[in-house]
């Protein structure tokens, strides 16, 4: 788990490097202690966990792999109709 301490470093190399964003990645989690600091910083810090970023690669198929695809069909209505 990421806790405030490694958020506030984090933080601090920022305004070190006169960034005013910046993005702290981890396949962990972040302590709430963490996620209610970047809450209230000048600094626009993105906080993302191992969840999110598993989402993100699901998403953007970063490192990811197709196993099953779902077909979804619909009635074509146009092949019922009297018409000719």
């Amino acid at each position: 788990m990421v806790t405030r301490p490694e958020v506030q470093a984090f933080v601090g190399s920022l305004v070190g490097l006169g960034a005013s964003k910046g993005v702290f990645v981890t396949t962990s989690t972040f302590s709430q202690h963490a996620i209610d600091y970047v809450r209230h910083l000048a600094q626009r810090v993105i906080l993302i966990d191992g969840e999110k970023l598993a989402d993100l690669m699901i998403e953007h198929n970063v490192g990811v792999r197709l196993t099953r695809a779902i077909e979804f069909k619909r009635i074509d209505e146009d092949f019922f109709s009297e018409e000719s």
